[in-house]
């Protein structure tokens, strides 16, 4: 594991409003996560879980604090910079998939690649060689919509990878899938991890893929601590 975090949370504070209400999420809280190490977020529903989640994937920003990258501010970026940064260097997967209905499952994992305006021949290639790797090869022509919940988590997660990120972050990624197929996805996970080095992050509910990661943060009185 290297020394300098990859990324660093410092002093981030993170509030919302409700009508006259001020709900706190993060109270001036920092947070470290490494190159290579898998980290799962977790507590009850409504600490914040997925706030803090797309705060290290720059989905959202924080009211105050820095959120640095191989210590350089994010924050500071501009609206372009941002948006290069987040489709080149994370890697998101959510419960909810948000794949594009009447598309194949190989147009939707090049969709990262063609956004970033690659050579189309290079990342169809890079699609077609993750979709094998998640076990989907006989499956690259079929519709979304023609493919099963587990099917669809997968298309889901070989577009998250297409562009081979830093940082995969999962948002309860089998949250909507059985027993059987959430195994699966918790089995490729590991071995991504391991086999590429790739650093993740998981908010979950589910205790199995909890266990599997190196170590469980929550969020607690604003600030992050490990469990």
């Amino acid at each position: 594991m290297d020394n300098m975090p990859l990324i660093s949370l410092q002093s981030v504070s993170k509030c919302f409003y409700y009508k006259t209400s001020k709900i706190k999420i993060l109270t001036n809280a920092s947070f470290d996560l490494y190159k290579g190490e898998t980290i799962g977020i977790v507590g009850s529903s409504g600490i914040g879980k997925s706030t803090l989640l797309h705060l290290i994937g720059t989905l959202d920003t924080p009211d105050s604090g820095k959120i640095l990258y191989q210590n350089k501010d994010l924050i500071s970026y501009g609206d372009e910079e941002i948006a290069d940064f987040r489709n080149s260097k994370i890697g998101f997967v959510f419960q909810f998939h948000y794949l594009l209905q009447g598309f194949s499952a190989l147009e939707n994992v090049m969709m990262p690649g063609l956004i970033a305006h690659q050579n189309k021949k290079t990342i169809e290639k890079s699609a077609l060689n993750m979709l094998q790797r998640v076990g989907l090869s006989l499956r690259v022509s079929h519709r979304i919509e023609d493919l099963s919940g587990g099917e669809q988590q997968r298309v889901a997660l070989a577009r998250a990878l297409v562009m081979e990120p830093d940082i995969l972050l999962a948002d309860e990624p089998t949250g909507n899938l059985d027993q059987e197929n959430s195994k699966s996805v918790h089995a490729l996970i590991d071995e991504l991890n391991k086999e590429l080095g790739m650093t993740i992050v998981v908010v979950t509910h589910n205790n199995d893929l909890a266990r599997m990661m190196e170590r469980n943060v929550t969020i607690m009185d604003g600030e992050i601590i490990p469990v």
